[in-house]
């Protein structure tokens, strides 16, 4: 009889994905959810053809050296900056993410939390929690408006689309984007959206939403420069990667207000995050949540199953990065 593969599941994730693998598979799940040390994770990855990953383990050259039987790096999520890409194809090793399955949900998180930004809500709500309401005032928490007015996005993948269609579709508001290549006529049609240069996109936009994949290129796509392009009265939500945002330069743009209020659901070096966000009352904080759904979580994990699955039971990767690697 055939040894089963050993794969380690990096993080804690549903039991009934556990079950799923363990079908296929010797697991070593971390069910405890330690967060490895890069030493801890290389030693557990001692003997594993593959490894179930988030964003919370880093494979890079110096993983790959000491831990030749790997074979397949499936991540739990559509972005793979925990990946270096690179060194992975160098050593052959697979590398898979879980695209698609988050796109609506991720969308709908996206708007909420540029709605929430801009009306206000947390501050408000801090507000009243801390027993300071006691009257009503006619410019009490007084935001920006969201229907009708210009949303602009960086990165118009299908995130960036979704959104584009739920703020023209839904708020009748006037869509502009800007992105590493214009999209074709038929999908700026479908999103009610039209292509800008990214000057003019900021320069334009009521709200700016951020959701561009991080990389070298585009770390602090948004620094301090960006911001002062932008319109006091702007909002800006990030719901892509931690870096793409200059986080500093947001905090001092907020406090001096250069710019009306932030949205940010995801942070450079996060679970940290910079200590000048938490002191200015203008930004909504929300701690990497955006595909945060019951069914949209099994989704990511069971796709990520499915590729390990695919890959070392019959060489049929669902979503592979780097195919070139396959035999």
């Amino acid at each position: 009889m055939t040894q089963k593969p050993s794969i380690l599941v990096a993080r804690a994730v549903f039991p009934g994905v556990i079950e799923k693998l363990s079908q296929h598979f010797v697991v070593d799940a971390n069910q405890d959810d330690v967060l490895f040390t890069p030493d801890q994770l290389k030693q557990r990855l001692q003997g594993k053809q593959g490894v179930f990953t988030t964003g919370s383990e880093r494979i890079d050259a110096g993983v790959l050296a000491v831990c030749p039987s790997l074979k397949i790096c499936a991540n739990m999520a559509v972005g793979y900056n925990n990946f270096d890409l690179d060194a992975m194809t160098a050593a052959g090793v697979l590398a898979t993410n879980a695209p698609d399955v988050l796109t609506e949900t991720t969308a709908d998180f996206g708007f909420a939390l540029m709605m929430a930004t801009a009306r206000r809500i947390a501050e408000s709500e801090h507000f009243l929690r801390a027993g300071l309401w006691n009257r009503w005032r006619y410019d009490m928490f007084t935001g920006t408006e969201v229907h009708g007015s210009t949303l602009g996005i960086v990165g118009m993948g299908r995130i960036g689309q979704g959104i584009a269609k739920r703020g023209a579709l839904g708020f009748g508001m006037k869509v502009i984007y800007h992105n590493r290549s214009q999209l074709d006529a038929a999908t700026e049609a479908q999103c009610h959206a039209t292509y800008v240069g990214k000057e003019e996109l900021l320069r334009t936009a009521d709200h700016v939403v951020l959701v561009v994949p991080y990389s070298a290129a585009s770390h602090h796509t948004i620094g301090a420069p960006e911001l002062a392009l932008m319109k006091s009265t702007a909002t800006l939500t990030n719901v892509a990667r931690g870096g793409i945002v200059d986080d500093a330069a947001l905090a001092k743009a907020l406090r001096e207000g250069q710019i009306a209020a932030a949205g940010l659901d995801v942070f450079e070096g996060e679970p940290s995050v910079h200590p000048d966000l938490l002191t200015v009352p203008n930004v909504v904080l929300t701690p990497h949540i955006a595909s945060a759904t019951v069914g949209t979580r099994r989704a990511m994990a069971n796709l990520a199953a499915d590729n390990l699955i695919g890959f070392l039971v019959s060489c049929k990767p669902v979503t592979p990065l780097n195919p070139q690697v396959l035999p």
